[in-house]
């Protein structure tokens, strides 16, 4: 058996998620910037500053795929290959270098007598796109699960994690919290959408889904108040977790007691909470107590429900994105928002517009009167890693 074929049997039944990928160069504005593209390609990234870190990296991390930055000079990427070549690496290596440069003819040549596969260099400069095309090849075309993949076997497997999506100030631009957003990375068919693996709230799994997501948000919290500091995040969950007392009163047990923490906010469904008012209500205010404040998600027409509420335990409302997308052009949507920002107005309580995809229904939600905005204007969902690295950002500028 030779080294790769040795490789190959010591990685077999210990991933859990594929691909992965190593970035291996010492600029680290670079490793940051190949590390979002790749993430967003579905990618478990690590990162080797050192050609000292790679071995561990290697045993640890079992990549795929290297990305060899010649930031690097010459002989240390060619150090690079040959420890590749001694940990017997069976995966692909993308050079970063311009095609005729005597320095990457050279690593490619010396990539192929160590019998490393590799890929055609990626010219800079380079973008996201020219970084997907490069390793298109790379990446597996999977249909999606069918059937649904069962939650219990995520659960297990260790398949979920969370992503964030920022909530933005309307007025200041300023990021100001961040909604959780349950994921899937499966080994086969990598990030997969929530419909494809969320169970019916009849199903017993979903409380222990609802479990995970209290859990990994808190450990998630911890994260980045080490690292960047404070954020405020919300999680969404159904209501039916609200009418299991016990699910309840772990909810207020596992909040931090860190003074710097400033609380979390459960988002339900605006249709459930409707149709479970008083049960809500009641849990609203006992929650408020433990530092958790319930938000009303999907607002829209249904709105005059809330209406004439004796109490108003709720601490945002989260406005539909059916009636922000293109509420710009459109009078209606315009009307429906403003009744619900004037009810919320009326109790003291924030709002927030979702949905928001173009500068111009930015601008209209801003008018309008909304407290925060949520959308891909400002950014999609990300992983923990990449959500840390831009949560401290300074004021966005507003895309044209």
């Amino acid at each position: 058996m030779d080294l790769g074929e040795r490789a190959r049997a010591a990685a077999f039944g210990k991933r859990k998620v594929t691909p992965r990928v190593c970035i291996a160069d010492n600029k680290t504005h670079l490793r940051t910037f190949l590390a979002d593209v790749l993430e967003d390609l579905g990618f478990i990234t690590c990162e080797c500053a050192e050609v000292g870190e790679l071995a561990a990296i290697l045993d640890a991390q079992l990549p795929d795929l290297v990305v060899l930055g010649l930031s690097f000079d010459g002989i240390e990427a060619g150090r690079i290959l040959e420890t590749l070549a001694a940990k017997g690496f069976s995966g692909r290596v993308l050079a970063i270098g311009p095609r005729e440069s005597i320095m990457v003819r050279a690593v490619l040549k010396l990539g192929e007598e160590h019998g490393i596969a590799m890929l055609p260099p990626l010219l800079p400069p380079f973008s996201s796109d020219t970084l997907r095309a490069s390793i298109a090849a790379f990446l597996p075309v999977e249909p999606p699960p069918s059937p649904a993949v069962d939650v219990a076997e995520a659960l297990k497997a260790g398949w979920l994690e969370l992503w964030y999506q920022q909530k933005i100030d309307a007025r200041t631009l300023v990021p100001s919290g961040a909604e959780a957003l349950v994921r899937m990375r499966h080994p086969t068919w990598g990030v997969v959408p929530p419909a494809y693996f969320i169970p019916d709230q009849a199903d017993p799994h979903f409380r222990k889904l609802s479990e995970f997501v209290i859990g990994r948000v808190i450990e998630d919290w911890h994260d980045l108040l080490n690292h960047q500091g404070p954020v405020d995040l919300s999680i969404n969950l159904p209501v039916s977790f609200l009418e299991d007392a016990g699910a309840v009163r772990d909810l207020c047990r596992w909040m931090p007691a860190h003074p710097a923490f400033g609380g979390l906010i459960v988002e339900i469904d605006s249709a459930e909470v409707i149709g479970n008012l008083d049960l809500v209500i009641d849990v609203a205010r006992q929650l408020r107590l433990h530092n958790v404040g319930i938000a009303i998600d999907g607002l829209g027409a249904d709105w005059p429900a809330l209406m004439h509420l004796r109490t108003f335990p709720f601490v945002e409302l989260k406005v539909d994105r059916q009636f922000i997308t293109g509420c710009a052009d459109n009078r209606l949507k315009q009307t429906v928002c403003r009744h619900i920002v004037e009810l919320a107005g009326s109790y003291g309580t924030r709002t927030l517009a979702f949905g928001v995809e173009t500068r111009a229904d930015y601008l209209a939600a801003s008018e309008i009167g909304f407290d925060l905005v949520q959308g891909y204007l400002f950014g999609k969902p990300m992983g923990l890693r990449k959500f840390a690295r831009s949560v401290m950002a300074r004021p966005l500028a507003i895309p044209r």
